[in-house]
């Protein structure tokens, strides 16, 4: 009866199993995976949503691509980076996933390919998916830092491929893509003719004094590409519902591009007046949470090199940006088994490194996201059961 688009299986799997055991049965336990900064202890104002009741949101006149205050909002806070956008290039949507979505309708038939990295965030399985499309990986590769095989790409391309996905800062690596690789890929697909989808919510968090990263990968004129963001990630804003992409390339490409969303977005029209009405507002203020995150994040990345250090067996991969940090360990058990072990004799969770599609084991994957006292108290705990 259902779509064959949807799992085969949706099961919880043991480590779910897990957790709901020790939430029906009341145990506390320390949640090293939170990335939801609304839940996470950062100060935000209460009256920061009051523009949501604002009295022109009584008035509903949808644009297929937002209204003109938003999308403008949004190219000013591009300024922030030194950068000029032409507002008539962003298109808003819901969320990230949203533009996913509207993408792969956009760009691909039934049976396409787009390229995704490896590891990275598991949700692009389901998103591509749910439109039909399959997902090939191509490896990130890590020698003191982590870059994208190019081999890997060459190889995973095919006729059927219409994209090339990247994720800068990459979550969960926590990698941006350089200013030399961003030239590459975009050599890479002008001559496979694919469209480059960046994926740069993390972009507005540094997280080490490298000056060859790259940033606003959609504005350059040899290939397509769009660049994705939020308010989910930017100001730690989840709960308001609404990204952005922005196009950018050869101009004849953009105005084709653009003229097709356009159809696609007339169909949904499903950003809220409310939050394109607020989101002046939203942005500015919201530059006092961003900066908190920010904060939180160094100092927090800063207490895990120190306390992987005192720990010989164990790693601390280089994070370059973003809310993620992993941790190479022994690989004396299987991951799952050792996440279930540090869950039921210590109450610490972790993320798996399987979850991202690691090539090998051992990895356990963190959110910077959590107090510094919760990150403080697991920590030690942590590393204790990895290494032992």
């Amino acid at each position: 009866m259902l779509s064959r688009r949807l799992p085969p299986d949706r099961l919880p799997n043991r480590l779910t199993q897990a957790i709901n055991l020790l939430r029906r049965e009341h145990q506390p336990f320390i949640d090293l995976t939170e990335s939801n900064p609304t839940r996470a202890g950062f100060t935000y104002p209460t009256d920061l949503l009051n523009d949501f009741s604002h009295v022109e949101a009584l008035q509903y006149d949808p644009k297929p691509f937002g209204l003109a205050c938003a999308r403008e909002a949004i190219a000013r806070d591009y300024g922030r980076r030194g950068i000029t956008v032409d507002p008539s290039r962003i298109v808003l949507t819901t969320s990230t996933s949203e533009s996913y979505s509207w993408l792969f309708k956009l760009l691909c038939n039934a049976g396409d390919h787009v390229l995704a990295p490896r590891p990275s965030y598991p949700l692009f399985d389901y998103l591509t998916k749910l439109e039909a499309v399959h997902a090939k990986p191509y490896d990130l590769d890590y020698d003191r830092r982590w870059t994208i095989n190019m081999a890997s790409l060459e190889k995973a391309v095919t006729p059927q491929t219409r994209a090339l996905v990247v994720v800068s800062p990459n979550n969960p690596t926590g990698s941006f893509i350089t200013r030399e690789e961003h030239l590459q890929l975009m050599k890479f697909c002008k001559s496979h003719d694919l469209v480059l989808i960046a994926d740069e919510v993390f972009v507005d968090y540094p997280l080490d004094e490298r000056k060859e990263r790259a940033t606003d990968l959609a504005l350059q004129e040899t290939a397509l590409a769009c660049s994705l963001g939020g308010l989910s990630k930017s100001i730690g804003l989840p709960q308001a519902k609404l990204g952005w992409m922005l196009l950018g390339g050869p101009p004849s490409l953009c105005a084709t591009a653009l003229d097709a969303l356009e159809l696609i977005a007339d169909s949904y029209l499903s950003v809220s007046t409310s939050v394109q009405i607020a989101t002046p507002n939203l942005l500015t203020r919201g530059a006092l949470i961003r900066q908190e995150i920010h904060s939180r994040i160094q100092g927090n990345l800063k207490t895990l090199y120190h306390e992987v250090s005192q720990q010989p067996s164990c790693q601390a991969l280089v994070v370059e940006g973003g809310w993620y940090a992993v941790i190479r360990v022994p690989a004396t058990q299987r991951e799952e088994d050792l996440v279930l072990d540090l869950l039921q004799r210590e109450h610490v969770l972790v993320y798996p490194g399987y979850f991202f599609d690691f090539s090998n084991e051992a990895y356990l994957v963190i959110s910077l996201l959590p107090p510094p006292e919760v990150l403080n108290d697991a920590l030690p705990r942590l590393l204790t059961v990895a290494s032992s």
